[in-house]
């Protein structure tokens, strides 16, 4: 998790092509996406009101269901990846596997664990204010945590919340998530309470090699880990909850929030996913990224009526290496060129 200040970045921001093949006549290619320089004419993310951000890509694939679906390919990709998972999404049956059931930090993608909690909360009202405290700021600054850029003293609905968290990767905003869904006296034992329901909910789903010591994936203990097996798992599950996947299927929102005089505060967001709006199909899901995890991507993409769920761990070419493993669970025989998704230079990276 990477934060990104506007005052300290100046310039313009490159876009990177990515070009992957995956059949077996160009096999040499699979052992990495080739970049070239950018482009002056690259595509810029679409902006959503705050009336239409429910709209997702998710959304303009459920059309195509009744297609033909491909098969995955039978030559298996080479990826830069120390680990990586695949698989379909309405079997849950693996694509492809490298070193699956090997525990490593998982960074932001920690963030997916902390909204699927927040979402099977008992009669959970999305439009409920929370109040934005200095502690949550304090947080981003003293970890260097991406932020949502929350506002101490803002009221912000929890759907901001969950956008907050899942777009720029704010820390401050799964912080605030934590604080109101747990229980206790204290911001510490509310906390604490939270992360607990987090590794109840893991072992409830099976994720033997999956434990959380944080709502953020920023770890205080080194036990904040998880597997790609683990997590394609965990997001398939997550993924069946149409809010998760109208957040994490949004490019960009714009979000109005009560400031403490009363007034009105405006919030843009970008989603730190640059597959999202490059690979035709893609539909999310999360980044991650620190010191300890390195590059992290839990990834989904559907066409002609096939879903796919990928994850790659300390990936130094996360998005060549998504695209080669998108493009062989969905039988994509002559490869895909992605030019990945230009981002604002004030947006977070992640």
């Amino acid at each position: 998790m990477r934060r990104r200040r506007s005052s300290s970045r100046q310039g313009r921001s490159n876009t990177a092509v990515a070009t992957v093949a995956t059949n077996t006549a160009t096999a040499a290619l699979l052992s990495g996406a080739v970049f070239v320089a950018p482009t002056a004419h690259a595509a810029q993310p679409t902006t959503r009101p705050a009336t239409q951000t429910a709209q997702t890509a998710q959304t303009a694939q459920t059309a195509q269901t009744t297609a033909r679906t491909a098969a995955p390919l039978a030559t298996e990709p080479k990826v830069s990846a120390r680990g990586a998972y695949l698989i379909d999404d309405a079997t849950g049956k693996r694509i492809y596997g490298k070193a699956p059931n090997t525990r490593r930090p998982i960074a932001s993608t920690t963030k997916l664990m902390t909204v699927h909690v927040v979402l099977r909360e008992k009669d959970l009202d999305l439009g409920r204010k929370v109040k934005i405290k200095q502690a949550y700021r304090d947080y981003v600054t003293r970890t260097g945590s991406s932020t949502a850029d929350l506002k101490t003293g803002d009221r912000v609905t929890v759907r901001q919340l969950l956008y907050a968290a899942l777009l720029p990767s704010g820390g401050d905003a799964a912080y605030a998530l934590a604080d109101t869904f747990g229980s206790g006296t204290t911001n510490a034992a509310r906390t604490k309470s939270f992360i607990g329901k987090m590794n109840k909910r893991a072992a409830a789903l099976g994720l033997e090699n999956t434990k959380f010591d944080s709502f953020d994936g920023n770890s205080k203990t080194g036990n904040n880990y998880s597997t790609p097996k683990d997590l394609a798992k965990l997001t398939r599950t997550a993924l069946k909850h149409k809010t998760l996947r109208d957040v994490v299927g949004t490019q960009k929102t714009v979000r109005k929030a009560t400031t403490s005089t009363g007034g009105t505060r405006t919030y843009t967001w970008y989603n730190t996913n640059r597959l999202l709006g490059s690979y035709r199909g893609a539909t999310g899901v999360k980044t991650g990224t620190t010191t300890a995890a390195g590059p992290c991507l839990v990834f989904a993409a559907t066409r002609d009526g096939k879903t796919v769920i990928g994850v790659v761990l300390n990936a130094s070419d996360r998005y060549p290496d998504a695209t080669k493993l998108l493009d062989h669970g969905l039988g994509v025989k002559s490869g895909t060129t992605v030019r990945l998704r230009q981002l604002p230079t004030d947006a977070q990276r992640d």
